[in-house]
């Protein structure tokens, strides 16, 4: 997801081990214009850590790799795009087979790249520190009982 205009570059695979991640990275590079620095946010997911993404990385400097903590998808945007397309299209199909729910991903990247919408954080950084904070002490308190 490319954040500041909202367009995706998306694809589906039956696996998530590295040589896809590899070959998802290689997607990326194809589609994006060769002068930008590309800065991907991932999970801490061995597979994007595995020594062959790695080597590919060190070869493709323009990408740069930020992994959220553990229990901080809510930072990474595509995440919550992954939640809006099972709301609003997953959720809500049924699909017959493999095939037909792949179609119907494909299709809802390609409408949403018609019309996208650059994310704007809504909450200030201090709103987000407080719940935070509270979220720290409720922690706290279970781990003293």
């Amino acid at each position: 997801m490319e954040i500041a205009q909202g367009r995706l570059i998306g694809t589906c695979m039956s696996r998530h081990r590295h040589q896809e991640w590899i070959k998802f990275l290689k997607q990326i590079d194809e589609q994006t214009p060769a002068e930008l620095d590309l800065h991907l946010i991932a999970d801490n997911y061995a597979t994007h850590k595995h020594p062959k993404v790695l080597a590919w990385l060190k070869r493709h400097q323009r990408f740069h790799m930020h992994f959220t903590p553990t229990s901080s998808s809510w930072l990474n945007m595509v995440e919550r795009w992954f939640r809006q397309i099972t709301d609003k299209r997953i959720r809500r199909g049924t699909f017959h087979s493999v095939q037909q729910l792949i179609d119907s991903i494909n299709a809802y990247i390609q409408n949403h790249n018609q019309h996208p919408k650059a994310f704007v954080w809504t909450a200030s950084v201090e709103k987000i520190l407080e719940k935070v904070r509270r979220a720290r002490k409720v922690l706290d308190n279970i781990q003293s009982e």
